[in-house]
């Protein structure tokens, strides 16, 4: 998934420096990824994918017409991408020397619990991001966050999840999840941090951005644009 929370589970396949299932990723398809994506930039725009993993967005946006670089550290996941521009870096030191449009910083990567990485994950989406571009963040909603319990937590393309465990400590919440398929069972756990809108606007400053409006009801998704 790139650099970022980092995973330790059991499953089938390979794993990668971050402990993230490969196979696991290679089956779960793009969730509401796309749709916010094709709200704010225009088909046949340039996508900038960080933690691109097995390319779940990736596909989904060239489908949609956009131009897409894929970014992960992990070479196994990158294997599965088509379609787009691979490239096999760490999120936290990516610099290609170019803009786009849009650059995703999905898969709630910023509630990853270190501030250090959290401002060095914006740093990039600043590098990276062309005036007048975008960028597209994805958290876990703070009104939720701290009411995670455990149980089904959905299904998609015939994976079931479930929350085995959450313990909260502070404004951490530290989570297993188990994932079944028909042919194999995965467990990840992971920790996440919440991040409100103060703690959010805090770290867009910090990074050279500022918050340009929330995109969906449920303030998930932020779009950044440069300060």
């Amino acid at each position: 998934m790139g650099s970022a929370i980092r995973f330790t589970g059991t499953g089938p396949g390979a794993r990668t420096r971050d402990g993230c299932s490969v196979e696991l990723y290679r089956r779960v398809p793009a969730d509401d990824e796309p749709e916010i994506v094709a709200g704010v930039v225009p088909a046949g725009g340039t996508v900038l994918d960080l933690g691109a993993g097995a390319g779940r967005v990736a596909h989904a946006l060239v489908a949609l017409g956009y131009v897409v670089t894929a970014v992960d550290n992990s070479a196994e996941m990158l294997a599965h991408v088509r379609g787009a521009e691979t490239v096999l870096a760490d999120i936290e030191t990516l610099d290609l020397g170019r803009g786009f449009d849009a650059v995703l910083l999905a898969s709630t990567l910023i509630n990853f619990p270190e501030a250090a990485t959290r401002a060095a994950l914006l740093a990039a989406c600043r590098r990276h991001v062309r005036p007048g571009g975008a960028v597209l963040i994805q958290r876990r909603n703070p009104e939720t966050f701290m009411a995670l319990r455990p149980g089904p937590a959905g299904e998609s393309a015939g994976v079931r999840d479930f929350i085995d465990s959450v313990r909260h400590e502070g404004r951490l919440a530290h989570i297993t999840v188990r994932s079944e398929a028909a042919d194999a069972v995965w467990t990840q756990s992971f920790t996440c941090e919440l991040i409100d809108d103060r703690q959010l606007d805090e770290a867009l400053g910090e990074a050279g951005l500022r918050l340009a409006r929330w995109l969906d009801a449920r303030r998930r998704w932020a779009l950044a644009v440069p300060a």
